[in-house]
C-alpha cells in the first residue's frame, strides 16, 4: 500500500463506527485494535523468520528471544477472529493477556474501552471491525514503522478534527510543534521531558527531528506524563508504532503526583517541551502551597488558573547545566495581574530567553492567540540578561478556523530566534531591566511596535501614560459603584 492508501484503509475502520460512537470516541477503540493487528502480524512475521533460521523448529521458532512481544496462547487475533459471539469478551481477555504477558512493556496499552458493552457495540459492528482490519497484513515487511507511524498520526489528527473542544487534550498543532522542536535542537543521548504530553507528538518529534538528520536517534531518553488514561496509551503506542522502545510514558496528574523522581526529588531533564492545559480551575492548590518537591518557587497561583503552576513544575524539572524549554500558551500569561509577582520573579531568574508570538487558531478548536515561552538554564554569554521578543501573529495560515505554519513561517521565525537581534516591527530584544521597569508585563506588543504606528512617543512614556489612565478608568468606577450602591 502507498502511505495515502494505508492512511485510507486505517480510517475505514473508523466510518464503520459512525452513527454507533461518537466521535470523540472513535480513539478509543480504533487504536487499541489497531495495536493489536500490529503486534500480532509482527509476531508471525517473527515466527516465520525464526523457523527458516531452524530448519523448521517449531519450538524455536516460539522462544521469547525472537519476538518483541509476547503473544499467549488463545490471545492472538486469529483466534479472536474465529470467535462469533460475546466477541467484545475475546477481545478484552485477549489484550488483557498481551499486557499481562508483557508486563514492563504493555502493561495498562489498550486502555480502559468498554468491549463488552453490547449496547453500544455489538458483536455484528466488532467482526465488521475485526474483518476490516484482517484485510491485510500489518507486519514490518508490507509496512515499515516509519510508515505505518505517519498513518498512526494521520489517525490522531482525523480523530482531533472530529473530536470538536476535547481535541487539545491529545493533540498539538504538527506545525507549531516543527517550530518547538527546531528551537530546543534536542541531541543524542539528552533527555527529553513533556509534562502534560497528550498523544506524544512533542516527544516523538524530537525523535524523528534526530532521525532526519542523520543522527542517533534512539540514544534519546523520552519521558512524559498524562493524565487521561486512553491518551496516555495512545501515546505509548504511538512511540511503539513509529519504532521507538526507549521511552517512559506514565499515566498520572503532574501537578498532584508528578511520575519522575530522583531520590525524592523532582528529576531533571534537559529539554522540556510542553502544551499544557490553560486555565485550569481543578487543581488541588492548598497542597502546593506547601509543595513537598519546592516548585512553588514563585508562589502559589489562584485556583482558577494553574498555569503558573505548570511553569514552576518546568522550572524546577530542568538540568541546572543545559536545561532548555518551549512551551506553548495564551498569552494571557504574559500579562495577567493576578500572576505579576510570580512572573517577575521568573523574569528575574534570568532564564526566559524569548517569547514568541503567534497568530490565532493554532490551539486546537480554539481561537485564541498562541505564543511559545523559551527558556534556558544556562543562557549564552551575549544573551544573559536579555530577552528576544517576536511578534510572528502574521505568519500562519488560516483554513476555516484551523491555522497552520508554512514552512517559510517556520524559516522566518527560527531565522528570528537564531540571530537574536532587532527587526523593525517584528523583533525586539529587551533588557531584564526593561521589563521590570514595565512591572514585568511581557506583552508583545509593548515591545515590538506596529508598522502602522506613526507614533513619536517613547515605550517607557507609553507605558507610564496607559499606567494613569488605568489609574483613572479604576477610580472612576469604584466612584460609579459608590453612587449605585
Amino acid at each position: 500500500m502507498t502511505q495515502k492508501e494505508l492512511e485510507k484503509y486505517l480510517w475505514g475502520a473508523a466510518t464503520a463506527l459512525r452513527g454507533t460512537i461518537d466521535a470523540g470516541d472513535y480513539k478509543q477503540y480504533i487504536f487499541p485494535l489497531l495495536f493489536y493487528k500490529r503486534i500480532c502480524d509482527v509476531y508471525d512475521e517473527e515466527f516465520e523468520t525464526a523457523l527458516a533460521e531452524s530448519d523448521g523448529d517449531l519450538e524455536y521458532a516460539a522462544f521469547e528471544e525472537n519476538h518483541r512481544f509476547q503473544i499467549p496462547k488463545g490471545a492472538h487475533w486469529n483466534t479472536v477472529r474465529e470467535t462469533t459471539t460475546n466477541v467484545g469478551v475475546a477481545l478484552q481477555d485477549a489484550m488483557r493477556a498481551i499486557e499481562t504477558a508483557n508486563p514492563d512493556m504493555l502493561y495498562g496499552i489498550f486502555g480502559d474501552a468498554s468491549w463488552t458493552n453490547k449496547n453500544r457495540l455489538s458483536d455484528e459492528t466488532l467482526i465488521n471491525l475485526i474483518e476490516h482490519f484482517s484485510q491485510h497484513k500489518l507486519n514490518l515487511a508490507n509496512v515499515p514503522d516509519d510508515q505505518l507511524g505517519n498513518a498512526y498520526e494521520y489517525l490522531i489528527k482525523e480523530f482531533a478534527d472530529d473530536s470538536g473542544h476535547t481535541a487539545a487534550e491529545f493533540y498539538t498543532n504538527r506545525t507549531v510543534v516543527k517550530l518547538m522542536t527546531l528551537i530546543m535542537d534536542p541531541q543524542p543521548g539528552e533527555s527529553v521531558y513533556d509534562p502534560t504530553c497528550g498523544s506524544g507528538g512533542l516527544l516523538l518529534n524530537c525523535a524523528l527531528h534526530l532521525r532526519d538528520e542523520g543522527k542517533e536517534y534512539r540514544s534519546l531518553k523520552l519521558y512524559g506524563q498524562e493524565i487521561n488514561l486512553i491518551t496516555s496509551a495512545i501515546a505509548r503506542m504511538n512511540m511503539f508504532m513509529h519504532g521507538i522502545e526507549e521511552f517512559s510514558i506514565v499515566r498520572g496528574d503532574t501537578l498532584a503526583r508528578p511520575a519522575f523522581l530522583e531520590y525524592d526529588t523532582l528529576k531533571t531533564f534537559n529539554v522540556i517541551l510542553a502544551n499544557p492545559p490553560y486555565s485550569i480551575k481543578s487543581w488541588d492548590r492548598k497542597s502546593f502551597i506547601n509543595d513537598p518537591y519546592g516548585r512553588n518557587l514563585w508562589g502559589t497561583p489562584p485556583q482558577g488558573c494553574a498555569d503558573y503552576a505548570f511553569q514552576q513544575h518546568i522550572h524546577k524539572s530542568l538540568d541546572k547545566v543545559n536545561g532548555r524549554f518551549a512551551i506553548l500558551w495564551p498569552h494571557g500569561i504574559l500579562f495577567r495581574d493576578m500572576e505579576a509577582e510570580m512572573r517577575r520573579k521568573m523574569i528575574a531568574e534570568d532564564q526566559i530567553e524569548a517569547v514568541i508570538g503567534l497568530g490565532a487558531n493554532l490551539f486546537y478548536n480554539s481561537p485564541m492567540e498562541a505564543m511559545i515561552l523559551i527558556g534556558n538554564t544556562n543562557k549564552p554569554k551575549e544573551k544573559k540578561g536579555k530577552v528576544l521578543f517576536i511578534n510572528g501573529k502574521d505568519d500562519v495560515v488560516d483554513n476555516k478556523g484551523l491555522a497552520y505554519l508554512t514552512k517559510d513561517h517556520i524559516d522566518k521565525i527560527y531565522k528570528a530566534y537564531l540571530d537574536f537581534t532587532d527587526i523593525p516591527h517584528y523583533a525586539k530584544v529587551a533588557t531584564t531591566e526593561q521589563i521590570l521597569d514595565f512591572d514585568g508585563n511581557m506583552n508583545i506588543n509593548f515591545y515590538v511596535k506596529k508598522d502602522n504606528s506613526d507614533s513619536d512617543i517613547s515605550f517607557k512614556e507609553a507605558f507610564k501614560k496607559w499606567s494613569i489612565e488605568g489609574h483613572k478608568l479604576n477610580k472612576a468606577m469604584n466612584n460609579l459603584f459608590e453612587v449605585l450602591s
